[in-house]
């Protein structure tokens, strides 16, 4: 089996390349605080969270559980705006995301993935993508994806869907046949494990556990097209978005992640 992809977005040159073409530097272009510069639009029965210029490649961006409700998801949508792309976040859950606080007696997660089941989710993002081709008059699209969302940016990589590259970050309930589908690159940020470490009481992805991981990295390798896959240490589920930013290993972990999609994009779907 081929070794699994080390982090390869760590350096500030690199971080420039990924960048250059939006006149931006590490330290502004990744927001984790502060208030959303996008507005919400209405097309068909879908709100949309619009964010960025005009360019000639747009982000389908796919959010988490918690939906684009979320100001985390907001940022960093907003921060794919400031690395020069369009960038269209859905509101896949019809104003009903799930609580911040997932364990809420209140909520069944069950019941919710049900709801929210891809027979449901994938009109939702048909209609996103007839959207960015018919009202935002832009051909060129690739899709990243967050937990649930992850998962969707692979089906949107399958034939017929106009989705060129792929990133998800700890994608949940991935399917093999949703890897083998795919027709483009996919790039994939995971949560690292060091069983060595032992002042860290966990790193493990619950959603993502190091089986998957692996299983997931030998149905890339199958697909034949192009793929990474990296690992980021101290990092926990969901670290792509909603990372502690005020602990430096979280905080490099969600930044790096937003730079791997960032590159990814610019290398193999960019024309912006």
């Amino acid at each position: 089996m081929k070794q699994f992809l080390g982090i390869l977005y760590l350096c500030m040159p690199l971080v420039s390349q990924a960048c250059a073409a939006s006149h931006v530097t590490h330290g502004s272009i990744v927001a984790h605080t502060g208030e959303p510069i996008g507005e919400e639009i209405e097309f068909g029965n879908t709100t949309f969270y619009v964010t960025g210029k005009q360019s000639k490649t747009a982000v389908l961006y796919l959010t988490d559980v918690f939906g684009i409700q979320l100001a985390e998801n907001k940022l960093l949508a907003d921060s794919f705006g400031r690395a020069g792309y369009l960038t269209i976040a859905p509101d896949m859950f019809g104003g009903k995301p799930a609580p911040v606080d997932l364990i809420d007696p209140g909520f069944n997660m069950t019941g919710f993935l049900y709801q929210n089941r891809p027979e449901v989710i994938d009109p939702i993002l048909k209609s996103s993508v007839d959207f960015i081709r018919e009202k935002l008059f832009v051909d060129n699209i690739v899709a990243t994806g967050y937990c649930f969302g992850g998962r969707y940016a692979f089906r949107l990589l399958s034939e017929g869907h106009h989705v060129r590259a792929a990133f998800a970050a700890h994608p949940s309930l991935l399917e093999d046949e949703e890897i083998a589908n795919i027709t483009g690159p996919v790039s994939v940020a995971a949560a690292g494990y060091d069983g060595q470490r032992v002042n860290v009481v966990t790193e493990t992805d619950d959603a993502m556990p190091v089986e998957r991981r692996h299983e997931i990295e030998e149905q890339l390798l199958k697909t034949g097209k192009a793929y990474s896959l990296s690992l980021y240490s101290g990092t926990m589920h969901g670290f792509g978005v909603r990372a502690n930013v005020s602990d430096p290993e979280q905080k490099f972990g969600k930044e790096a992640a937003f730079f791997q999609a960032v590159r990814w994009f610019d290398t193999w779907a960019s024309n912006k």
